[in-house]
Order: C-alpha cells, then sequence, then structure tokens
C-alpha cells in the first residue's frame, strides 16, 4: 500500500492558536467573529482548532475583523496559512520519517530561531553524517541498515536551514560535557570528526554554541533536554521533547516556561569564548 502524504498539522495548530489569541485580545467571541465573516461558528471553531484549514484571503479578512493593522502579522500569518498543507523535501523519506518527526522538520523549516538544551547526545542540526550513523544505529534497535542510512541522510538534510540564502535559522546550542566523551569503538574518530564540526560550525554567524561543564551547578535542564522553536511575528513557541517514544509538544502558554528555562542554563553554562576553548582543547586529545 503507498504511503499517505504527511501533513503538516503543527502549522495549522499554530496558526489557530494565533488566530484564537488575536479574537480574544479583540473582545470578540466565537460567534461575533463568525457572524462578522458571515461563518457558521463551528467553522471558525474548527480553524482555531486545527481541524479545517483557512485560505490566506479569509486570514486576512480575519486579521481585519480583529482590528490586527500591523503588517508583518498579516504577513506571517497569510504565509502560515500558505504553507499550512505544503509538501517539504522529507516527504520523499516518508517510509522512514513519522509524522511526529515530519511535523518538527516542518518547524525548523519556518522557524526564525531554535534554542536546544541538550545533555545526552549533539543536537541534530549539528550532527555529523558518521555521528548521525552510530547513534541512531546504537539507539534504533528495529531500524534496518537501509533506514539508518535514509535517516542519517535526512538529518544532514535538515542542517540547510543554516545556510539558507536571506535569513538563516538562529542556532543557540547548550550541550552537556558529557555528550563530548561518547565513545565509538567501530569508528574511533567519530567523536574528533564530531567535535571539529561544532567547532566549525561555531564560526557561522548564526550559531552559538556553549558547553554545560561537567562541574556545573544546579539548573532546570536537570529535568531533561528540550528544543526551544521560535517563529518571525506573533506565533507562539514550540518546544520539542524527545525520547525513544518518538517526540511530543508543548505549544501555547505551555511554551513560557522553557523559554525562562533557557536563560538560566545558559547562565550556568560555559561562555561561548570558553566553551570552544574546551572543544578544541578535547579534540586536540583525541589527535594523541
Amino acid at each position: 500500500m503507498p504511503h499517505q502524504p504527511l501533513e503538516p498539522t503543527v502549522r495549522r495548530r499554530r496558526l489557530g492558536q494565533t488566530l484564537k489569541k488575536l479574537r480574544t485580545g479583540a473582545g470578540m467571541t466565537l460567534e461575533d467573529a463568525a457572524a462578522a465573516m458571515q461563518w457558521k461558528v463551528p467553522k471558525l471553531s474548527k480553524i482555531e482548532n486545527a481541524r479545517q484549514q483557512i485560505r490566506p484571503a479569509e486570514v486576512t479578512a480575519l486579521l481585519r475583523a480583529y482590528r490586527v493593522t500591523d503588517p508583518e502579522v498579516f504577513t506571517a500569518l497569510e504565509n502560515l496559512a500558505r504553507d499550512a498543507g505544503k509538501k517539504g523535501w522529507w516527504q520523499t523519506y516518508s517510509g522512514v520519517v513519522s509524522p511526529a518527526y515530519a511535523d518538527y522538520i516542518s518547524l525548523e523549516d519556518d522557524a526564525e530561531r531554535i534554542c536546544e538544551w541538550a545533555p545526552l547526545a549533539i543536537p541534530g542540526l549539528l550532527q555529523t553524517a558518521a555521528y548521525a550513523r552510530e547513534t541512531m544505529t546504537a539507539t534504533g534497535e528495529s531500524r534496518t541498515a537501509q533506514e539508518i542510512t535514509a535517516l542519517a541522510e535526512v538529518r544532514q538534510s535538515r542542517q540547510a536551514v543554516l545556510t539558507r540564502p536571506g535569513h538563516p535559522l538562529q542556532l543557540w546550542a547548550i550541550i552537556h560535557e558529557a555528550a563530548l566523551h561518547t565513545r565509538f569503538e567501530v569508528r574511533p574518530a567519530t567523536m574528533r570528526e564530531q567535535l571539529r564540526r561544532l567547532l566549525d560550525a561555531s564560526e557561522l554567524p548564526n550559531v552559538t554554541v556553549q558547553i554545560m561543564p561537567l562541574d556545573s551547578t544546579a539548573h532546570p535542564g536537570l529535568f531533561g533536554g528540550f528544543g526551544l522553536v521560535s517563529f518571525p511575528g506573533p506565533t507562539p513557541d514550540v518546544v520539542l521533547l524527545e525520547n525513544l517514544n518518538g517526540a511530543t509538544y508543548v505549544e501555547g502558554d505551555g511554551a513560557q516556561p522553557f523559554a525562562s528555562a533557557v536563560e538560566r542554563i545558559r547562565a550556568a553554562a560555559l561562555s561561548v569564548e570558553d566553551a570552544l576553548a574546551r572543544i578544541a582543547q578535547l579534540e586536540e586529545g583525541h589527535r594523541k
């Protein structure tokens, strides 16, 4: 049976949440807004709850009904409505990319900034192909060699957002020092190459890498890793939480505690200068 296209539903949720926030900010009930649009109430309710798509022209009309005047808001939400059903390059890998993973790649594609706290492994946007294959082989017990290779290709393709023309993704990664000491017995050079990759990526003006030292003070990151994804315009942040069962998302107001936690985690980590010196020291140690 052919695979069904993967729907980027996170985009619709972001759009629906933002439209609902603008409606309530305008002091309008669902009934008020539906009447202004000459819609039935269930239609607007389904749009706000991401169960129905909305055309860009309808977004424009809604924003006018909500008395929005900021042109950047119009542009951001019209583009989000236009892209809500767009299929990305990752659809080519639908046989190995789960719907939740596809959702996250679409978030990366839309994002303006990502702050990632990585206590156990190097963030995917900074991984070498060899590191990706080795770690996925170790953790993906039910994956075939061909699937691992495909997923490693996906991880490498995702990194194009860091060098996309005009508006490269701003990435701030805080990595626990323990993640820099992983041993790879089959291919020992993997970690050295990965450390070099971190140093090279740090030379990009839109990439910042910090290291959480082994002897750090206590901080909110002790509760586990996460990625805080931020977007242009008024759409809310989204937080990614990962584990062996896949990915889950924290959206809307639930993302705010993570934004606060990021600042405290940054403060507990080494400065950027000291972090790069630590990475370079470890990379040099692998050469001996």
